[in-house]
């Protein structure tokens, strides 16, 4: 299965590549996800909740982050065991580039494999399932990382100056009509 996407983050190149290393951000913002727990340097052990289809299970996996070039790229490797719901590993390459001073592209180019009851109900049921887990974890990303770095506020408008209260330059129409009025009986 190969997954690819990209995302805009309305965050700074620092501040998106700060989120994806949080753990607690996002263990919030993957669907499923119960923990995450360091176990050393840029690895990590992964407990989740998964449906596929008619497969349900807890996932129990390790994470590895490697190739990190920050706050431009990392190369993330997984894999994990589902008892007898199945098996899965594969890795996948995230690369940051600014955009703008307050937005980030987040690319992703996924590529994994799955074995066991996964295995079997199709790879288009899969796939379907691994787009999805993706849109929703954009979704709860974007929220969170608004959460954390609201964006600017806009400054209020500014009203136009507006002259002194003075003459009117026109009469008003009801004075005009008057006028017009007066200037008729006299013409006669």
């Amino acid at each position: 299965m190969n997954l690819t996407g990209q995302q805009v983050l309305p965050v700074t190149q620092a501040e998106a590549w700060a989120a994806l290393n949080d753990t607690a951000m996002l263990q919030a913002a993957v669907p499923g996800c119960e923990a995450i727990t360091a176990t050393g340097e840029h690895s990590f052990e992964v407990l989740m909740a998964v449906s596929v289809g008619p497969v349900k299970a807890k996932f129990k996996g390790k994470l590895q982050l490697s190739d990190l070039n920050p706050p431009q790229s990392y190369r993330l490797s997984f894999e994990g065991s589902g008892g007898a719901a199945g098996h899965g590993k594969g890795s996948a390459e995230v690369t940051l580039q600014a955009l703008a001073p307050r937005e980030t592209q987040l690319a992703y180019n996924v590529t994994a494999s799955v074995g066991g009851k996964l295995a079997q109900i199709g790879s288009r049921l899969v796939d379907a399932a691994a787009q999805k887990l993706a849109e929703d974890f954009f979704a709860r990303f974007r929220t969170a990382l608004l959460q954390r770095h609201p964006p600017p506020a806009e400054p209020a408008p500014t009203e136009p100056a507006t002259a002194a209260p003075g003459p009117s330059p026109l009469p008003s129409p009801g004075l005009l009509a008057r006028l017009l009025a007066w200037l008729r009986r006299l013409a006669g």
